[in-house]
């Protein structure tokens, strides 16, 4: 097949299928360079036509906690109290700088998508 950029859905929809039916080459091949180049173009196209959202701070938290399998009282060190930690995951105060940095290095998530505002709750 002759590789082509992708500009509209066809096109798109063309290269998933050719995807599909080169997925399994063998490294080496023509095939398996087409595949390689297929996956970026088709990458680079979702990237630009899909993109997704970053979650708010408060969802990154509790995506990693689950993630680590931490509960509330695990961040008590990082947050301070079980009622502030409370308040804070459900988003009737805000994170506080000193609280962003140590939920940053105990979570690792990047300061920045910590700092990014969020909806608090009345």
């Amino acid at each position: 097949m002759e590789l082509k950029p992708i500009k509209s859905e066809e096109d798109y929809r063309a290269a998933l299928k050719r995807l599909e039916e080169i997925f399994d080459a063998k490294p080496g091949t023509p095939e398996s360079d087409e595949l390689e180049l297929l996956s970026l173009m088709v990458d680079n196209y979702e990237n630009t036509h899909y993109p997704i959202e970053a979650p708010d701070p408060i969802e990154a938290i509790k995506i990693r906690m689950e993630e680590m399998n931490l509960k509330q009282v695990d961040l008590i060190p990082e947050i301070g109290g079980k009622s502030r930690v409370s308040e804070i995951l459900n988003r009737k105060r805000r994170l506080t700088v000193d609280m962003i940095r140590k939920l940053a290095i105990r979570l690792n998530l990047s300061t920045d998508l910590l700092i990014k505002e969020y909806t608090l709750m009345p």
